[in-house]
Order: structure tokens, then sequence, then C-alpha cells
């Protein structure tokens, strides 16, 4: 049995937050219906790389998950939607808050139906305070939960990562919050409840020191580019073939190592050295030591001598690395799949890895409607095995 087998989900949402949340629930073995707009879906199935006019993203994000089309602005469609939610378990939505209840589907219209129910919402601002109406999308949250500010090189213009990193925080954070719900609801009796995640907040919520530094010093972290300011050394160092390596040497042991592996004694027996703050003050001086070595060798003989030494190291991987790569082969994180239509497709595996009871791709993303016959308006649809 899947650990969450029987979980019943409804997905409500669209793009990135929402159905990631719900991709990740359903890997480990919850039924999850997606409500799809008939004629177009979910704008997701048009995005990035397209492969016969379906995006190959879509076969991740939805992998699991059922599809049923409903008009969730009409009368009839919001009826269905309510049928669905009466034996849900979870109901996850990311639309501008207020939305779902001018469509009758609100949080108090649904907890009257369903007092087991448990909501997930996911918005820009959430659900109340003076933003809560403006548009959001992650890279807005990325910018006001202050990673934005953060990324790129000093004195350059800030550069976002490239991927929707705001919108899967917000996810997580989302299955975070909904786990611990259902805990609540099955181990104390309580009943269903929402849970409010904002995307700025989910970024926040990772940042670290940035706010007691700055509440107890005023100090404003500034963008470092491949440096991790205030932790040294731990930097992008380049080798004399013009590839780089990333280090990190910032434990107190790790450093002396590195020391010896880069033939800096003196380095390494520097009482000024010793701890992390001390070296922090000597940033500059340690990363042109680090990188003098390496620019005097090629990128896998400092692998190999920084490996040898017990040094964490590591190469930057692009995504052709990432498929050749014997280490995530053995990790099962590179899985051969089919898609609806039969046609091969490499994806991501499921993270995280339980002993017992194992995430699982079960089955392919469904085309769009792909499950309408199966939608019984007065219970939930029974899942063909």
């Amino acid at each position: 049995m899947n650990a969450l087998e029987g979980l019943k989900v409804l997905e409500l949402g669209q793009l990135i937050a929402g159905p990631f949340a719900s991709k990740t629930l359903a890997e480990f073995g919850a039924d999850v219906i997606k409500v799809e707009p008939a004629g177009v879906g979910d704008p997701l199935r048009k995005w990035r790389l397209l492969r016969d006019g379906s995006s190959v993203w879509w076969e991740v994000q939805s992998r699991n998950k059922r599809s049923v089309c409903l008009d969730l602005r009409s009368a009839e469609g919001q009826e269905a939607a309510r049928a669905l939610a009466l034996e849900a378990d979870v109901l996850i939505e990311n639309f501008k808050p207020g939305t779902l209840e001018g469509w009758g589907l609100g949080w108090e219209q649904l907890h009257a139906l369903n007092p087991r129910l448990i909501m997930l919402r996911i918005s820009g601002y959430g659900q109340t305070g003076p933003y809560r109406d403006k548009p959001g999308f992650g890279v807005l949250g990325e910018a006001m939960g202050g990673l934005r500010h953060l990324t790129g090189e000093p004195g350059r213009v800030p550069v976002r990562v490239g991927i929707s990193l705001g919108d899967t925080l917000s996810a997580l954070h989302g299955v975070i919050g909904v786990l611990t719900a259902l805990h609540h609801r099955t181990a104390h009796g309580g009943e269903g409840q929402f849970i409010d995640v904002a995307l700025y907040e989910s970024v926040f919520n990772v940042m670290e020191s940035l706010l007691p530094e700055y509440d107890a010093f005023g100090a404003v972290r500034e963008a470092a580019g491949s440096a991790l300011p205030g932790i040294a050394p731990s930097n992008a160092y380049r080798c004399g073939d013009g590839q780089y390596v990333l280090v990190a040497g910032n434990g107190d042991s790790i450093f002396r190592r590195l020391m010896r592996a880069i033939g800096r004694p003196d380095l390494e027996d520097d009482p000024r050295l010793a701890h992390n703050d001390g070296r922090v003050r000597h940033v500059e001086a340690l990363d042109a030591a680090i990188e003098a070595w390496a620019c005097e060798r090629g990128r896998d003989e400092v692998l190999a001598a920084l490996d040898a030494a017990g040094v964490p190291v590591g190469r930057i991987y692009s995504v052709a690395d990432i498929a050749r790569d014997p280490h995530y082969q053995a990790r099962g994180m590179l899985v051969e799949t089919q898609t609806a239509d039969g046609r091969s497709l490499k994806v991501p595996g499921v993270v995280p890895k339980l002993s017992a009871t194992p995430g699982r791709i079960a089955h392919p993303a469904p085309r769009l409607g792909e499950h309408d016959a199966d939608l019984l308006r007065a219970g939930w649809p029974a899942r063909a095995s």
C-alpha cells in the first residue's frame, strides 16, 4: 500500500504552485482529480518545449492525476465541484484570493458541506493583508521575499534562478501544511482547516539569518556572486582549463584538510583562521590562494585531489551531465516512462525516498478531460487500478 492511498485530493489550481503540491501527494498514493477548463485545459499544457503540441513539462507536473473538465464559472460546474469536494479529504487551489468565494466554492461554503475538508490555498500575498488582492507570481514572491536582492554579481542587475523557485517552495510548504492538518484531524479528532500559503512568505522562510542580522546589526546583505557571505571559504573557483569547481571548505577540520591539499601549511596552522569568524575576515586572501592553486590544474585534477583529501567539492552540472551521471541513475532519479500516447519520455524520479512506502509513478499525465466519463455527480469516481 502507498503511504497516502485512500486520500482524495481535488485540485482546482493551475500552472505551478498548486499542481506541484498535488503532484507530490499523488506520487505517494493520493487519488488526485484535477479540474481543468474544457477546450484549453491547464495553461501549463502549452508551456516551455512542446512535443506534438503538448508540453513535456506537463508530463511531470500532472503524472498520477486524473483530468476532468468543468466550467467553474457556471452553476453546473460549481455544483459538480461541490459534489467532489463533499467527498474530498483535501482541496488545493492557487487562484487569486476571493475567486473561489465568487463561485460559491470558498472555505466557508465548503467547510459547511464537508467539515473534514482540508483546503490548501496558495496565493501571491496570502488571504489577508493589504496586498491580498494584488496578482502575484513566483518571481514577485522571490523578489518580495528577499531572494532576488541577493542573486547575481555585486553592482549588476539582480538575476533570477532559471526555474519557478518561489512557486515550488510554496508548493512544498503547502504539502507540509496538508500533512500537518491531516495528522491533527486523525490523531486529535480535529475538523478540517484551511492552509494559507503566500509565495513571498515561502521564500522569506528560507532566508536564513537575513532578518535577525538586520535587526541586530543594521546589516543589509547584498549580492555576492558565487560566494556565500559570512561563511568561508565557500565559492566557485576557476581552474586552468577554464572550467569551475565549487568548494565548501568552511568547516574547521575541512578547512585544514583543504589548506593541506593545496600546499598551504602556513594557512592551515594560522591561528587567525582556525574558526569561521576569523576566516571571514580574510576571505579574499583565502579565495585567492585556492584559485591560484586551481588555476595550475585542470578541473578533473582539482576534483580528484580534493576528493582524496575529503574536502566537499563538485562541478557545475548541465542537464546533459545529469542525464548521463551514474549516481543519478543508481538513485532512481532518471525514470523512463510512457506518456498517455505511448511515447517514451525520461522524467525525474520521486523525492523524498521512503524505505517502506516509496513514492511511484503509477499513471502518466492525463489527456484533457480523459476521465470525464468517470465523473459521478453524486460521488467520487472510482479509480481503475
